[in-house]
């Protein structure tokens, strides 16, 4: 299952250079996790300010 990064997240990049697979990138408002290559880790949710990214 997937981590989604809902609308609380203020975009201030914390979680993309953690993923260890580069499922994260900056999309439009907010940064997004492209769910084919999310391996469920949970190294985003970690070191997120808003607690932005939760699993689907």
């Amino acid at each position: 299952m997937a981590y989604v990064i809902n609308d609380d997240c203020i975009s201030c990049g914390a979680c993309q250079p953690e993923c260890p697979v580069d499922a994260i990138s900056e999309g439009d408002g907010k940064f997004v996790i492209d769910a084919e290559k999310c391996i469920d880790c949970g190294s985003c949710a970690a070191v997120c300010p808003v607690s932005a990214p939760n699993a689907e």
